[in-house]
């Protein structure tokens, strides 16, 4: 996964799903699946995505992709317990991030 300028107020679906991996299309079926996941939209209709929208992009990756949740998994799961899914992540994601600096060195 690719990291997005954290200073840049809002993404372009295009980055945000290069930074993913993943289509525009399976972002704007997310969109759809997801009720936490609202992305504003400008007077031409393309979605603008802020950094909110993609910690809670990087939730539901996480629980798809690399937890092998279903879509109906995933909804449960963030109904249900979505505070400690928010925390592991975070510890994921700080881990990976280390991960990177020692391969680095």
């Amino acid at each position: 996964m690719k990291d997005l300028n954290p200073n840049k107020l809002y993404h372009s679906i295009g980055e945000v799903a290069d930074a993913f991996e993943v289509s525009t299309s399976l972002i704007r079926f997310w969109e759809k699946e997801f009720d936490i996941l609202k992305p504003r939209k400008n007077k031409k209709g393309d979605r603008l995505f802020t950094q909110e929208d993609i910690q809670n992009l990087h939730i539901i990756f996480h629980l798809l992709k690399e937890r092998g949740f279903t879509i109906e998994g995933a909804k449960k799961k963030l109904k249900e317990n979505k505070k400690d899914t928010i925390n592991n992540v975070e510890i994921i994601q700080h881990l990976k991030g280390i991960r990177s600096f020692l391969v680095n060195l």
